[in-house]
């Protein structure tokens, strides 16, 4: 399921990125389905007018790799999808929110000093760094599950 909040705007080239708004998709709980996450926030973020190669793009992209990753190794019930929220405000100053839910209320990440020799643990502790604010709290309604987000300034 895709779901999309956003005005369109033309530009001379011919080509009408979309607005900053919101971009929601559910994703299977895999490796593979982490990997789309990731390119599919990248791509969103360009199509809002954040190119690929800028830092704002590479940071959220990178947040929203250890999110989408963290959900499917920690939070992943076989047969459960993990979703995957963006959000920007259009045509205003605001920060980009990235949010992801699972199905595993019971396991809430805490955030743990990166250890150099460890081969994994870093994830959280890298999005704690990149982000001007993160946190994991009740998933929203009646689903079951958690949901970690981070923000970053748009500036």
């Amino acid at each position: 399921m895709t779901t999309e909040k956003a005005p369109t705007r033309g530009t001379g080239g011919g080509h009408s990125p979309s607005a900053p708004g919101e971009f929601a998709m559910r994703f299977t709980s895999t490796a593979r389905g982490a990997r789309l996450a990731r390119r599919l926030v990248s791509h969103r973020l360009a199509q809002w007018g954040y190119p690929y190669d800028s830092g704002l793009n590479e940071t959220a992209t990178l947040i929203a790799g250890e999110l989408a990753a963290n959900a499917v190794r920690h939070g992943r019930i076989p047969g459960r999808d993990f979703h995957l929220r963006l959000t920007a405000p259009p045509f205003t100053p605001g920060p980009i929110r990235i949010e992801v839910s699972d199905t595993r209320a019971e396991k809430r990440p805490t955030l743990h000093p990166a250890n150099p020799e460890a081969e994994s643990g870093r994830g959280l502790f890298l999005v704690s760094q990149l982000a001007e604010r993160w946190a994991v709290v009740p998933r929203s309604g009646d689903a079951p599950g958690k949901t970690v987000w981070a923000e970053i300034a748009a500036d």
